[in-house]
């Protein structure tokens, strides 16, 4: 699972968390060594034969959120190397040129030098104030209680941020607010920032003629399982209008869920409309041959950061395990 990939050292924000595409390259070279790149039809093709004809250590690489990173530097590594990646753009970013809420942070949280939290936090900590008649919040030290979890790659405070401003809040809450710190922060009209974030149609539509694989990635990057039955087939529907646009398969096509989140009324509303796989963020190596009807929507992945960056490393114990 990859998002960012870039010359981290000479882009406008160096301190967002992404591949340095020096270390993608490394990485491609470990994977040719010791991994078989398979593309989405292969995985499709072996499901349907249970599981029974992948190639050992099969590795299928997808890239989320179509960032123009992907673009101009994934996509030549893999075209060069021979090797399909599988894209999920999500719809609104791409065709009306907004920035997801999720990307605002990360950029508010890369334009925040360390020494800088507490400053962030303590605007928070306003604004939530201002703010909390009118939504019925909670108080700043009760959200803080509840969501600084620190987890493998975020300390607690920047947890905090991200849950804050991704779900916890009313929707309009954390739009407003997201917008607010990322015009602060990165002083750009939304609109221009994302024309530089993500691919244009264009781009996509050229990756298809290439060979590699697009999927859905929901139309507005919402957690489908806070969204009602009829809101989530909306999402699914815009992201296959956008998949016949581009020239996606439409027939055999993917999902990769926003947020790894989805929901029993997910699976069913994909079923209805023909999506063949669902990936999720659940870390793990993926099992074609488990139980269950659902398996195949509910397809665990290893982060790019639970593989060596090195073409000479040794083999760590995810090659163990799968």
């Amino acid at each position: 699972m990859y998002h960012y990939v870039r010359d981290l050292k000479n882009s406008r924000f160096p301190e967002i968390k992404g591949c340095d595409v020096r270390l993608f390259k490394e990485q491609i070279q470990y994977i040719k060594r010791h991994y078989i790149p398979v593309t989405v039809e292969q995985v499709l093709d072996s499901y349907a034969k249970g599981g029974e004809c992948l190639p050992d250590k099969a590795i299928l690489l997808t890239f989320d959120d179509a960032y123009a990173d992907h673009f101009t530097y994934a996509f030549p590594i893999l075209e060069h190397e021979h090797i399909q990646g599988a894209f999920f753009p999500p719809v609104k970013a791409v065709t009306e040129h907004t920035v997801l809420d999720v990307n605002k942070i990360h950029f508010i949280l890369a334009s925040t030098p360390i020494e800088m939290m507490p400053r962030l936090l303590s605007e928070l900590r306003s604004l939530l104030e201002m703010n909390r008649e009118k939504y019925g919040l909670e108080s700043f030290d009760s959200y803080f209680e509840r969501l600084a979890v620190a987890n493998r790659f975020d300390s607690k405070e920047v947890v905090f941020i991200k849950r804050l401003l991704q779900v916890a809040l009313p929707e309009q809450l954390r739009r407003d607010l997201s917008t607010k710190l990322f015009e602060r922060s990165v002083g750009m009209d939304e609109s221009v920032f994302s024309r530089e974030l993500y691919m244009s149609i264009d781009q996509i539509r050229c990756m298809v003629d290439c060979g590699m694989h697009i999927g859905s990635h929901g139309y507005d990057h919402y957690w489908l399982s806070s969204l009602p039955k009829d809101k989530q087939e909306f999402e699914i529907a815009k992201s296959l209008e956008f998949l016949d646009m581009v020239g996606a398969d439409t027939k055999k096509w993917t999902i990769c869920y926003p947020y790894g989140d989805y929901n029993d009324d997910t699976i069913s509303l994909l079923k209805q409309h023909g999506c063949q796989m669902g990936f999720t963020t659940k870390v793990a190596v993926a099992d074609l041959k488990a139980d269950g009807s659902d398996a195949l929507y509910k397809l665990p992945r290893l982060d790019v950061n639970d593989l060596p960056k090195n073409s000479n490393a040794t083999t760590n114990e995810w090659y163990q395990i799968g």
